[in-house]
């Protein structure tokens, strides 16, 4: 990863767009390594701009092209009626993933609602090959292995590991797929009932848009349900991410160890035949890595299945080791397999060939050029709402 940044919350969310490395630092409206669909979480303007252009239509740009249009952060238009302020889904892609389920959204009532808000963007997707049209993998239900499924019947890989040539799937954030498989979804809790809990002010009771860890006002969130201590409460959390995490770093050394063997294996002279099994093996292992640590609150919000799910991965990068190292028996090669110190990020990314320094320079230019431009058009065509 070129960076990953600290979550700041929804009103930073187009501003971190503009800052992250992954958008790299496209300098006219056709260049740039993202398509347009990357904005598609970030702005009230996004639907706006569905609207106006089509949704196929928007999704079939470059990311700068919009640069100027999607400009205000993540507001109150994104999950409420302006008419009526009831919730609404303004997001296609969730409506066509319940549709992909046999599913009609409509019926879902208000409950479902306050989580349903946050499952247009809280969830795993990807872009179709060509134009970039927005899908959510449910054709086969919310699952890991459903969706591994879907990607697999449609020989679908987000890229090529540059250095084991494993065919990989991107996971993104399943964060409402693996929420819905633990406890608290199962009971009826709502993702609002924990991270936007209500209060009440001058005799009105609503929910805060102040939405962050329940953990930062366990009164009104944990202890309006649980009598125990918060120090009892935080505790229970803090021991389930700390299970998640020992598993988590099993894998990560077994996993990379994989690709750095699986590189060594074709510098010996591998054919494609002989790494298939390897390989798929990787990309199960990746897959399952990924969809869990890319979650946000997985190890809390359904500890069984995160903690499954990071185990399956184990298995596989074991299990793809064993058959690289067939691999390089068949060649002659029996010794320990030479590996390079990827001990730290800058040193990983190094072996992998990035210029941080080049990636940096470029993103700051980026910035202090083109996008002054893009917020100069969007205040003179009246786009822009506030600033901060």
């Amino acid at each position: 990863s070129k960076d990953y940044g600290t979550p700041r919350g929804h009103m930073n969310a187009v501003e971190d767009i503009i800052h992250t490395l992954r958008t790299g630092a496209p300098m006219t409206d056709e260049e740039g390594p993202q398509p347009a669909t990357c904005w598609t979480c970030k702005s009230p303007d996004v639907p706006r701009m569905m609207d106006s252009v089509g949704v196929a239509e928007f999704y079939n740009k470059t990311w700068a092209h919009w640069g100027h249009e999607i400009v205000n952060p993540i507001g109150c238009a994104d999950c409420h009626n302006a008419e009526t302020m009831d919730l609404q889904i303004s997001r296609p892609a969730l409506i066509e993933g319940y549709e992909s389920m046999g599913l009609n959204i409509q019926e879902s009532t208000h409950q479902d609602m306050r989580s349903l808000a946050c499952a247009q963007c809280h969830v795993e997707y990807y872009f179709t090959p060509e134009g970039k049209y927005l899908i959510f993998p449910w054709h086969n239900g919310m699952t890991m292995e459903g969706a591994e499924q879907y990607y697999d019947s449609i020989q679908f890989a987000d890229y090529t590991h540059a250095l084991s040539k494993a065919p990989i799937i991107k996971a993104q954030h399943p964060d409402y797929e693996i929420f819905k498989t633990g406890i608290h979804a199962q009971r009826g809790v709502s993702c609002a009932d924990c991270h936007m809990p209500y209060t009440s002010e001058g005799g009105i009771k609503y929910s805060s848009h102040h939405v962050r860890s329940p953990l930062a006002s366990m009164n009104n969130t944990c202890q309006v349900c649980h009598r125990e201590t918060e120090e009892d409460l935080r505790n229970s959390v803090y021991e389930r991410q700390r299970s998640a995490n020992q598993i988590r770093n099993l894998v990560e050394k077994e996993l990379s160890t994989a690709h750095l063997e699986a590189q060594f294996a074709w510098e010996k002279g591998a054919t494609e035949a002989q790494m298939k099994d390897a390989l798929q093996l990787i990309r199960q292992s990746q897959w399952r890595w990924d969809y869990a640590v890319a979650s946000h609150g997985g190890s809390f919000h359904s500890p069984v299945e995160f903690q499954r799910i990071l185990s399956l991965s184990l298995d596989r990068a074991h299990k793809a080791r064993f058959e690289i190292s067939k691999v390089l028996a068949e060649l002659g090669y029996t010794g320990d397999v030479p590996l390079p110190d990827i001990s730290t990020k800058a040193k990983a990314q190094k072996y992998i060939g990035l210029d941080m320094e080049i990636e940096r320079s470029n993103k700051q230019y980026f910035q202090e050029t083109v996008v002054p431009k893009w917020l100069k058009t969007a205040k003179n065509n009246n786009r822009l709402v506030s600033l901060k």
